[in-house]
């Protein structure tokens, strides 16, 4: 297989992508006070070599060999978050949670991040045997499962963060698969109303909005009802569940809405998060001379609050940058995805999209206070080993993805 048969758009944008990540990881650990960000752009370097060799391996390895390991490598991820349930530990920021694999005192992996991979595999397969595209609720009952057990596995760590990128997975795949966005709206519609249910005008308005939308669409009896009875149970729940809340998880959602609320404990890290992004103009502080990462009061400033050095340091045109690199990751898998030579490869790519896409959205939502802050890390820039061989094994499968389709006769992919 030789070197030029690699998709060049995918290379360079990676390659951009993993550079920036190194930059801004050098700068995060260069404060004024002791923190544990110095020193990790060395040891991001060892995990970029492990990464590299990891998406070599996936890459040589066929992809109707992935496909027909699919079931085995899903029950093997669900072994895995089973075990990390009953003898994980936490890390970081989230050491009372149950997401990381030890032994000896060693943390050897997060298998929730293995997990993705193998629900994009698995439900790859299951779309790409279908001869039509599901076009009810009772097609979709298979795919819910295979996206439901890892979700709610995860989140009984609990990780809300990576839970939710299960979520991104599902919808992406099932929308490149052919699902009509009207039944993704159906599907979608329990969490609007239960979001919607804590004002009771606006909950009103909207079952009134949504019952108009399916008389319009006219679904089939059966999912009418099961979504207008889902929708009425969301209204229904919603305070009883806000009372089932732990103190610190309302405080986070009320935080998230006002972070004055509690400045000093939950809203900090919003706050600080948002001194550093808007205090950076339109060219930034200077590299490495930010001062709230300088002085640490930006939290896991190399991890989950990377971004905010890219604000402070480097300005909205940093940030462009920085976004601007991910448009192009995007648009090379969505381009890939588009030629593949099968429905399968089709579908892993697409599903790596959407694994990328909703980290990106989650992380840098979360930084400028339009996400809850859940603590999930933001691909090829938080510092993580773990995380970052998924990305790679990721990349490694969309450029096998695309060597297939140039010897099918794409020439320049």
């Amino acid at each position: 297989m030789r070197q030029a048969a690699l998709d060049r758009r995918l290379l360079w944008v990676s390659l951009g992508l993993m550079a920036f990540g190194i930059v801004t990881l050098y700068s995060a650990g260069q404060t004024d006070v002791p923190t544990r960000a110095a020193g990790v752009w060395s040891r991001q370097l060892v995990w970029f070599g492990i990464g590299a060799v990891a998406g070599w391996v996936i890459f040589h390895v066929s992809l109707r060999l992935l496909e027909w390991l699919a079931p085995a490598l899903y029950a093997f991820s669900l072994t895995l978050l089973g075990l990390v349930l009953a003898v994980g530990t936490g890390a970081g920021t989230a050491q009372s949670s149950h997401s990381w694999l030890s032994i000896g005192g060693h943390q050897i992996g997060q298998p929730s991040e293995l997990a993705k991979v193998a629900t994009v595999l698995m439900l790859a397969r299951y779309l790409s045997g279908r001869k039509e595209p599901p076009r009810s609720f009772r097609d979709l009952f298979v795919p819910a499962l295979i996206v439901g057990a890892p979700f709610l596995l995860v989140l009984k760590q609990p990780d809300l963060g990576s839970a939710i990128v299960f979520i991104g997975i599902a919808f992406s795949m099932l929308f490149w698969a052919g699902v009509r966005p009207r039944l993704l709206f159906m599907i979608a519609s329990p969490g609007l109303s239960l979001l919607l249910a804590f004002n009771n005008w606006a909950w009103a308005a909207w079952m009134v909005a949504f019952t108009a939308l399916l008389v319009y669409w006219r679904p089939y009896i059966y999912d009418w009802v099961l979504v207008l009875s889902l929708n009425v149970a969301m209204g229904t729940i919603a305070l009883p569940l806000w009372q089932r809340l732990a103190p610190y998880q309302q405080n986070r959602l009320l935080t998230f809405l006002n972070p004055e609320v509690d400045p000093r404990a939950a809203g900090y890290h919003a706050i600080q998060s948002r001194v550093a992004i808007g205090s950076g103009g339109w060219f930034g502080t200077g590299y490495t001379q930010g001062p709230q990462k300088r002085l640490a009061f930006l939290p896991e400033q190399h991890t989950d609050f990377v971004f905010p050095v890219v604000g402070e340091e480097l300005g909205f045109v940093g940030v462009m940058v920085a976004l601007s690199l991910f448009l192009a990751l995007f648009l090379a898998l969505l381009r890939i995805a588009r030629r593949a030579t099968d429905s399968f490869s089709s579908l892993v790519t697409f599903g790596i999209l959407g694994l990328f896409f909703t980290h990106v959205f989650e992380n840098v939502g979360m930084t400028v206070n339009l996400m809850p802050i859940t603590g999930i890390p933001l691909p090829f820039f938080s510092y993580g080993g773990s995380f970052f061989i998924i990305c790679s094994l990721c990349l490694g499968l969309a450029f096998r993805v695309a060597w297939d389709a140039r010897q099918s006769g794409y020439p320049d992919i």
